[in-house]
């Protein structure tokens, strides 16, 4: 379906997608693997309500903006519905937001996106359509996509979107050459580098990491109704029974070589899934594909220079979350353990989309350029 012409929108019709956008910020953390999606109903006479998705198999953000419409003693009939994602036309586990906004009356139905999903993928536009209602869409489309890009990704290439999380000195170093790296950032970059991580539905590091720092990697400094999964690439089951980590909330799942399942009970017992697949931290498609088999539209990567140089090389990692610290530390671990290149233009190549200052430190983005 090709996008809609934008100038044709008004900027009510803009004020409100912008509404709808920042309502469907609430469901990160906890629409789960659902995409984020909100919703405004615009009355004719000017009335407006707001709702967003839901857990799974809960209201999806068009029931509940049509309920928050009734509870404030108003009838949606006549009104403007703007979602930031195109109503879903299948039954799951909830039935078809189509459905609900027909038989409501709503007369218009303005998307943002559409629906990347095979299920929809338009069918939810044409639906409304054929009910007689006006349908617009590709208002703030960018924005939309945005918000979920991890599950554009998974729908359209079936597998999550990656993203490589790192905090570094100016020269590069991530710790002092001992390990020693608490604090490289300041207090703030170290909270937003946690709201980065309640974005994803797994988080993903190496067994050196786990017996170097001991870490939880869970989100502690934001509201979070779900908890990431914590996957820990560990070849050899090195990982302690009291790891942190292995504490609740939040499941863990420990992968590792096949010839180490002799040390997977006591691991178990102590409440984490062992998944054996062969060569676990060089061979990246089988668990990239098996945890968007398991709805995981975004893998946050908090891992040591190891894990990270396998993942670039791989060409696996689709964004860069850099934080920098203004100080320079000299000898210590680098970003990354890469390869030697032949030359220069056989290196992969960044495009920034982000510089951000955070406290004392810099955000950094930036997104692999396809070859």
């Amino acid at each position: 379906m090709p996008p809609a012409d934008t100038s044709r929108f008004s900027p009510e019709d803009r004020a409100a997608m912008a509404e709808a956008l920042a309502a469907a910020e609430a469901s990160i953390a906890l629409s789960d693997p659902n995409p984020r999606v909100g919703c405004v109903l615009v009355g004719a006479q000017g009335q407006r309500a707001v709702g967003h998705t839901q857990r799974a198999g809960q209201a999806h953000a068009e029931v509940m903006a049509l309920r928050a419409a009734r509870e404030a003693g108003w009838d949606p009939r006549g009104a403007t519905a703007y979602v930031s994602l195109e109503p879903c036309s299948h039954f799951g586990r909830t039935p078809p937001c189509c459905d609900a906004l027909i038989a409501a009356g709503v007369a218009r139905v303005v998307a943002a996106a559409i629906d990347p999903n095979p299920r929809v993928a338009g069918g939810g536009l044409q639906r409304l359509r054929e009910a007689g209602l006006a349908v617009d869409h590709g208002l703030m489309a960018n924005e939309a996509e945005a918000l979920n890009v991890g599950f554009f990704h998974r729908m359209r290439h079936g597998r999550p979107w990656v993203r490589l999380k790192v905090a570094a000195s100016l020269d590069g170093r991530t710790a002092l050459a001992d390990g020693r790296s608490r604090w490289i950032t300041g207090a703030d970059a170290r909270r937003d580098g946690q709201g980065w991580r309640r974005r994803a539905q797994a988080v993903l590091t190496g067994v050196g990491t786990v017996l170097a720092d001991d870490p939880r990697l869970d989100v502690r400094d934001w509201p979070a109704a779900l908890q990431p999964l914590r996957v820990v690439l560990d070849r050899g089951l090195r990982t302690p029974p009291s790891a942190r980590l292995l504490a609740p909330p939040g499941a863990v799942l420990l992968v590792a070589d096949p010839t180490a399942g002799a040390r997977a009970d006591a691991l178990r017992e102590a409440g984490a899934e062992v998944l054996l697949l062969p060569e676990p931290d060089r061979t990246f498609d089988a668990l990239l594909t098996l945890l968007a088999g398991r709805g995981v539209n975004e893998l946050h990567v908090e891992a040591g220079p190891t894990l990270n140089g396998a993942l670039l090389a791989a060409d696996v990692v689709d964004e860069l979350l850099l934080y920098l610290a203004p100080l320079c530390i000299g000898p210590g671990r680098p970003l990354a353990d890469l390869p030697a290149l032949p030359g220069l233009d056989a290196a992969a190549r960044w495009t920034w989309t982000e510089a951000v200052p955070v406290g004392a430190d810099l955000r950094l983005r930036a997104r692999r350029q396809p070859r």
